[in-house]
């Protein structure tokens, strides 16, 4: 199967992408051959095909009619990667399917984890499920735990699954009644189906009996969720399985497609597929689920190969910018793979290659949003396209770099306008920026010289360029690398156009563009190796007592892995194996995938190698700690084989021994002006050439711009390597500029994300380490809000609140080296579990803090009456944990463990009480809440010594102004639309009102907001500190203003907030407040909606669930119903407002908790009705196997969710006991309970209100068109790492 070095027959590396189909061919004798076509042409069928057909009759001379089969003789082998599998997902194109899911789950992937996939969408648009049937099944297999008390529990057949775990059978699979509901959905025409029973990864019997009846049946496809993704976790195991029958269907259709453009179809040609683990398979096994990523992986695969090397193993980032996005990725000797990521709204548990696609593309659309430039997300796509196209599009990045000189039009093909005949227009794109200029000039008001268009567009590269960095840092930064200790491999079409700048504001010194760069993918394909994986899960801990049974395990995989390659035709001497344990601390979420390479075996280890020595060095640099006495346990084992193809492409160039000519000179515009530009082809350069900067490249299939400072030089195999320049010093005045606002605006999100990487790498906590249930800040001299991370919406602007109390509280006490800890309601805590530690900075010569770092925790437990620090029934708010209101956590650079460690057990001297129940994790939480800010601190500071004290302060104000500015236009449209005075009311379920009053300035943009006439403070937990009515205030008026914007101090500028003092929104301050943060806030945030008419209410609670005795303690949320909006439906089993926290999956809740999950499924019919429907609640049932304390926190069980314009209210929610001797108990809103073993809680959560009366048409202004979509995917660990930090 190794290639020769020069090829005997034909060799084809196909990447098919959405516009087009890359084709890279060696011919008989070595010779190369690229070329690059429409991926959809009316004038052939299928763009591989017809790439193949114009390689052949080229090389062979002989006319090869498109009409007839291709003589496949002479063809060596076929690689192809290709966008099916993802253009189906994306466009909904799938198979037709069905799926089959244990009784009680029907709804279990509607659901997902309830977490909204954007929290300031009003309208929570999830992607639908992929299949349009659901049959369940009974049958139900629950993990066997000793000690357990479930009544008849001893007399279940006990089955042993994979390594480690055993199974109960609580309900034998019934066959017959699902017999004739697979027949039923036969008849309707549905031919693939998708198995998802619960546990079937750890044994897959009755999975299996279920496939072998659909097939006997009829059924074409079938995917079972444990054959397909056999890993615990029952949800994206089952979207997995879903996506597998939904594409493959599609897969096999186009692979019989292709093949019948062959003679013979391909009979005795090698086809080969790329992966999304960016190895080959061949095509007989290509699969759905492994296809979403086999375009881009193929450009992985390529840079890896191609760079890596060439730079003496320095690590490297792939930068691959489209049309409508970016990918980013790295390598560093290794493939960094994810095993869970989504696509397009879909989870697909499956080795991924790490790559992360952003907003930013040539075709991203530029926009000037109050004051800031914007790029993206929205693209122009191929149709109508950037604005010179000639098509009428909007503005986009290529737009830009056409305006600047970047890109030259008599290089391009005359493919554009309505006739596809003309070249680039660059006056159309002038034209757009002119207006735009005008605009931008509009808004200054006359505060400088008008703007040239040169100098617009110029700022929209810019924005574009740290829009792309802010990525690549945290996918450097995140998992503790230097992004400036890396190469940029630049390829795709727009890159090379962005390529310099983006290294240099990285600090990279260089640039690698491949010959092959503008089909990287194709390339890539060709020097990628066949592989094929085996994968078994497993729960043993890693100890001496199980390795043997793991090398078993791991023999067994490698034996798979080298016949399924021999049987390709691979050699002993060509394949190679390497084994991963998926391996965690125990009581952890947080699992690495770890190979022992580099980790030879010892006496006490597995014999295929040290894995706990390379779990443990992984998890230092990732984490920067360790957990030495924690048990270690093994969740999955897996086998990589490879296949080594031994394809090598690369051929020496001769050097040319003269001076490269330059093809012409051009005006090009930089940072310092228009400069004369010589261009020079890429096909005339030689390895002795240098091509100083400011130079362009131009390559049949990109254009590449070398910026002053830098200088290109070729390699002996034709390759470009820039070697990038510091650039010259940009002095930045603290005059207000529209380009740097946006710069900085960058800056400082970006500086709060680091902190919280920092933060969520040290803290050892689950609640902060895998929920992310944290925010990072950063605050001006002032103590007012400039920059957080991530969005959590309760602790919106609240932290600014608790800095301003210790700028009043501390005054001159705030010194050099102090680290202040504070939780305390009337500083601006949310509730007691939420610690805040602020560290105020100095620079020489000030004299006060020239800026505050701030970063909030959830700690798990403070001590007070219940585990968890969330009791039900508090009264006071000693009850619910330590307090601290000005604490010093660090005093003179001193960490003051002793004194807090005082403070954390001082609760256990309130009756009734105890101290923190974990004070270890505590103590180090704290401590990296501390190294979080400490990071803030040095990332500021070295914005100060860039561009001055005076500068980074000016900007922290311009970009508290800049949100100012959005919060009063979007006040000026409300009044203009709704009037100036609005009003609305909600009562808590005891009968608290909550009263708003709205006044609105239409001339200035302003508004008081007034709580007065709010209910008394209550004797009970539901009051609501200052704080938290501030943060739902800021989150509203970020979703009523809808596109983003910085989320600081001056969001709270237009208004002015009246809150009495002693009410239920501002308690005095013993007050128990632990309900006020987690159900008033939601009352609080349907009062506003209400006032201002944008939406029903939504299930206005979050519904907290708590259980636990001595032994173990467990915390949920649960969704419930979304409130309808005018031209929208509500969301149906989702979290909305304040919180957005993810539900633990029901395979994992069974395995580690002593309950079992019977339904969790839509309360259907408990949205309002309404011409828009509000969204249902949900079901969830809880059998006890354990005597255990039930706590339930929740509210909207006596006050429904209200509807709106004519629309009905969502149906109150109901928290039911269900006792094993037959009664059924109603618990009320807040209780706590013992529960016996055979006892079942049923939650039933509240639906959301509707909108508009069923009858009426709407008024059409509110119908008006949504806003425009995002036109790709967004993906990756830095994407997966934000959706979860805002799912909390």
């Amino acid at each position: 199967m190794a290639a020769p070095s020069v090829p005997v027959g034909f060799q084809f590396a196909i990447d098919r992408g959405g516009t087009f189909t890359d084709v890279f061919a060696r011919c008989p004798g070595g010779r190369v051959r690229v070329l690059k076509l429409l991926s959809e042409d009316p004038a052939y069928g299928d763009a591989p095909t017809e790439g193949i057909r114009r390689v052949l009759q080229e090389e062979r001379g002989v006319p090869v009619p498109r009409d007839q089969p291709l003589d496949a003789s002479g063809i060596e082998w076929i690689r192809m990667g290709t966008t099916v599998a993802t253009n189906a997902l994306l466009e909904r194109r799938g198979e037709r399917l069905a799926l089959v899911v244990t009784r009680g789950f029907r709804d279990l992937l509607h659901i997902g984890t309830q977490a909204r996939p954007r929290i300031f969408d009003l309208e929570v648009a999830v992607p639908e499920v992929l299949y349009e049937e659901v049959i369940e099944v009974d049958e139900r297999l629950i993990p066997h735990q000793p000690g357990c008390r479930l009544p008849g529990g001893e007399t279940l057949p006990l089955l042993e699954g994979s390594m480690g775990t055993s199974l109960l059978v609580q309900r034998p699979l019934e066959l017959s009644a699902l017999r004739r509901e697979l027949e039923r959905v036969l008849a309707r025409g549905i031919r693939s189906l998708a198995v998802l029973l619960l546990h079937s990864y750890a044994w897959p019997g009755h999975e299996e009996q279920v496939g072998a009846l659909a097939r006997e049946l009829g059924f074409q496809h079938v995917s079972l969720s444990s054959a397909v993704a056999g890993m615990v976790r029952a949800v994206p195991r089952g979207y997995t399985a879903c996506a597998d029958a939904y594409l493959t269907p599609c897969i096999q259709r186009y692979l019989r497609s292709f093949r019948d453009g062959f003679a013979r179809q391909l009979r005795e040609v090698p086809v080969l597929f790329m992966r999304s683990d960016g190895g080959l398979t061949p095509m007989q096994h290509f699969s759905g689920a492994r296809a979403i990523l086999s375009g881009p992986a193929g450009g992985v695969v390529g840079y890896a190969a191609t760079t890596y090397g060439h730079h003496g193993g320095q690590p490297v980032i792939g930068f691959d910018m489209g049309g409508t996005s970016t990918d980013v990725s790295r390598y560093a000797g290794e493939y960094e793979h994810v095993f869970e990521a989504s696509t397009a709204g879909v989870s697909i548990q499956a080795p991924q290659l790490d790559i992360n696609t952003v907003a930013a593309g040539g075709g991203s659309r530029l926009f000037f949003r109050s004051g800031l430039y914007v790029v993206g997300p929205e693209s122009a796509g191929a149709h109508p396209g950037p604005a010179c196209y000639r098509k009428g599009g909007p503005l986009t990045v290529t737009d830009a770099n056409l305006c600047l000189g970047r890109l030259l039009p008599e290089y391009f093909p005359r493919i554009f306008g309505p006739g596809e005949d003309q070249p680039l227009c660059r006056e159309a794109a002038a034209g757009a920026f002119r207006a735009l200029a005008a605009r931008i000039d509009a808004f200054g008001a006359g505060a400088r010289r008008p703007l040239a268009v040169e100098e617009v567009a110029m700022g929209f590269v810019r924005v574009a360029n740290e829009a792309m960095c802010r990525p690549i840092r945290a996918l450097t930064q995140a998992r503790g690398h230097d992004a400036a200790r890396h190469v940029l491999a630049c390829f795709g079409g727009a890159g090379g156009q962005h390529a310099c700048a983006i290294a240099r504001a990285l600090g990279m010194s260089r640039v690698f563009i491949h010959k092959y760069s503008g089909v990287l993918s194709a390339y890539g394909l060709a020097l990628a190796d066949v592989v094929h994986e085996a994968q078994a899960p497993c729960a043993l801990r890693y100890e001496a007592a199980a390795f043997a049974r793991l090398d078993g395990r791991i023999a067994e995989l490698q034996r798979e892995c080298r016949d399924a390659l021999r049987a390709q035709g691979f050699t002993g001497e060509q394949i190679r194996t390497e084994a991963f344990l998926h391996l965690r601390y125990e009581g952890t979420d947080c699992a690495l995938m770890c190979s022992a390479k580099g980790h030879p075996p010892t006496p006490s280890s597995c014999r295929a190698g040290d894995f706990l020595a390379a779990f443990t060095s992984r998890y230092l640099v990732e984490f920067g700690f360790t957990i030495p006495d924690r048990p270690v346990v093994v969740d999955d084992v897996r086998v990589r084989g490879t296949g080594s193809s031994g394809v090598s492409c690369d051929t020496p160039l001769a050097p040319s021994g003269k001076p490269a000519r330059v093809e012409t000179v051009t005006r090009c515009y930089f940072e310092e002006g228009y400069l004369e530009t010589p261009v020079f082809l890429l096909e005339e350069l030689s390895c002795d050439h240098l091509v100083p900067g400011p130079a362009i490249i131009i390559d049949k299939n990109s254009t590449i711009v070398v910026e002053p400072g830098c200088t290109a030089s070729l390699t002996r195999f034709g390759d470009i390597s820039i070697a990038v320049g510091s650039g010259p010093p940009r002095p930045v005045g603290p005059q207000l500029d529209a380009v740097q606002l946006s710069i900085f605006s960058h800056r400082f999100m970006s500086i709060a994300e680091q902190m919280g990487r920092i933060l969520q790498r040290t803290a050892i906590s689950t609640n902060i380490k895998e929920r992310l249930d944290f925010s990072c800040a950063l605050f001006g001299p002032d103590g007012g809000l400039v920059s957080n991370a991530p969005h959590i919406p309760v602790h919106l602007g609240a932290m600014q609140e608790t800095v301003q109390f210790q700028i009043r509280n501390l005054g001159e006490d705030l010194r050099e080296g102090d680290v202040i800890l504070s939780n305390h309601p009337c500083a601006g805590g949310s509730h007691l579990p939420d610690l805040t530690v602020i560290t105020p900075v100095f620079w020489p010569g000030v004299p006060k803090p020239v800026f505050f770092v701030a970063s909030r925790g959830h700690h798990a437990d403070i001590g007070g009456v219940t585990p968890g620090s969330m009791p039900p029934h508090s009264k006071a708010l000693r009850e619910e944990g330590a307090v601290f209101v000005s604490f010093k956590l660090v005093k003179d650079g001193v960490f003051q463990e002793e004194a807090v460690t005082e403070a954390l057990m001082a609760p256990g001297r309130v009756p009734g009480c105890s101290g923190t129940r974990n004070l270890p994790d505590n103590l180090s939480d704290l401590r990296a809440q501390v190294a979080a800010n400490q990071k803030g601190i040095q990332l500021v500071t070295e914005l100060i010594r860039l561009h001055g004290l005076a500068a980074v302060q000016a900007y922290m104000a311009h970009i508290q102004a800049n949100a100012e500015v959005a919060v009063r236009e979007m006040l000026k449209g409300f009044a203009a639309r709704w009037g100036t005075a609005l009003e609305a009311e909600d009562h808590m379920d005891d009968g608290s009102p909550i009263r708003l009053r709205v006044q609105v300035d239409p001339q200035e943009g302003s508004a008081v907001f007034d709580f007065s006439g709010s209910g008394p403070e209550v004797y009970g937990n539901c009051n609501a500190p200052r704080a938290i009515t501030l943060s739902a205030l800021i989150y509203c008026l970020r979703c009523m203003v809808g596109q983003d914007i910085p989320l600081n101090q001056g969001c709270l500028a237009p208004v002015r907030v009246v809150i009495p003092k002693g009410s239920i929104l501002d308690p005095s301050p013993e007050a128990a407040v632990v309900g006020g943060n987690v159900l008033t806030s939601q009352r609080v945030v349907d009062v506003i909606f209400r006032a201002f008419g944008v939406c029903a209410a939504s299930q206005g609670c979050m519904n907290n669930v708590t259980f636990g005795n001595e032994r173990v303690g467990y915390y949920e949320t649960v969704a419930g119903g979304a409130g309808a909006g005018p031209r929208w439906h509500g969301r149906a089993g989702v979290h909305t407002h304040m919180t957005n926290t993810r539900i633990t999956d029901p395979e994992v809740l069974e395995q580690r908790y002593p309950v079992v999950l019977q339904r969790f499924e839509l309360r259907r019919g408990s949205g309002g009705a309404g011409r828009c429907r509000g969204g249902d609640g949900v079901v969830r049932e809880l059998l006890f196997r354990e005597e255990l304390v039930l706590s339930v926190l929740s509210e909207r069980r006596a006050i429904r969710p209200y509807g709106l314009r004519g629309g009905s209210p969502g149906a109150p929610g109901l928290n039911l006991l269900l006792r094993r001797d037959g009664r059924t108990l109603n618990l009320g809103a807040k209780t706590s309970v013992t529960v016996e073993p055979g006892d079942v809680f049923r939650l039933q959560t509240p639906g959301g209100g509707g909108f508009g009366s069923p009858e009426d048409g709407g008024d059409p202004e509110e119908a008006a068109e949504p806003p425009a979509p995002r036109s790709f995917a967004e993906r990756g660990s830095v994407f997966e790492y934000r959706r979860a930090q805002e799912a909390v």
